[in-house]
């Protein structure tokens, strides 16, 4: 699992680069201020979760699977939920996406508590 997550939070990590220089030079000019800070709020969540989900590949490799796995597939979900809503709702104007966007959020912390587990049981 290291080396899949490793590789998820890299490619993750890239996409969160190329949606925040999209977000600052192709939609600035399309976007209202709101829905700008969306757009970007995905991606910075996005970045964030990309270098956790290696870290969670690196704690997999340290401590074992079961915890630190679980976290990286909160992680990758959690990026999914959160900042896929996001972009979506910053793309389309479609209010109702805001609703997913909490599910990832969860998803999100119940990945830093399972990998806290993993650090507090390896």
């Amino acid at each position: 699992m290291e080396r899949t997550f490793l590789a998820l939070g890299a490619l993750s990590g890239a996409i969160s680069v190329a949606a925040g220089a999209f977000g600052a030079h192709a939609l600035k000019a399309r976007l209202s201020a709101d829905l700008l800070a969306v757009f970007e709020t995905g991606a910075r969540y996005q970045m964030v979760h990309a270098l956790a989900l290696a870290l969670a590949g690196w704690a997999a490799g340290r401590f074992g699977g079961g915890a630190a796995t679980l976290a990286g597939w909160l992680f990758a979900a959690g990026t999914v939920l959160f900042s896929g809503s996001l972009y979506a709702l910053a793309l389309t104007g479609v209010r109702w996406l805001g609703a997913v966007t909490p599910l990832g959020g969860l998803a999100f912390i119940a990945g830093w508590i399972a990998l806290a587990w993993a650090a507090l049981r390896g």
